[in-house]
């Protein structure tokens, strides 16, 4: 599997590293440091604590069943799981559909027929 391609400039060269792997160097440099904070939830997290917190999520997904290369929908507004939920699937191999959390019901069955997701996050 490629992890990247390049279209365009080439002036600045791809990192050959995935967002995991991108996520995990920067809890093991920076772990105390804030890496996500969202106020709405009154949530704050440091790179460790959200490097973990992904790690268990990603681990659970695995452990449910799905493989890499499946699709998980996550029909949400802007919130901590949502961060969590796009670091772990891309974590897990997991190809990420984010459905729009203002579907209606119809609306929601239809795209979920379409890609095909394995699991829903609400």
């Amino acid at each position: 599997m490629s992890l990247s391609h390049v279209s365009g400039n080439t002036e600045r060269p791809l990192l050959h590293r995935t967002v995991g792997d991108v996520l995990a160097c920067a809890a093991q440099e920076w772990p105390e440091r804030e890496a996500l904070v969202v106020r709405h939830q009154g949530v704050r997290l440091t790179y460790r604590e959200l490097n973990e917190q992904v790690t268990r999520l990603a681990k659970g997904f695995l452990a449910a069943g799905l493989s890499p290369g499946d699709r998980v929908g996550i029909w949400s507004p802007n919130n901590t799981q949502w961060v969590l939920t796009q670091f772990a699937t891309a974590r897990a191999g997991l190809i990420l559909v984010n459905l729009n959390p203002a579907y209606r019901r119809v609306e929601l069955e239809f795209a979920l027929r379409r890609v095909g997701c394995r699991m829903l996050i609400l």
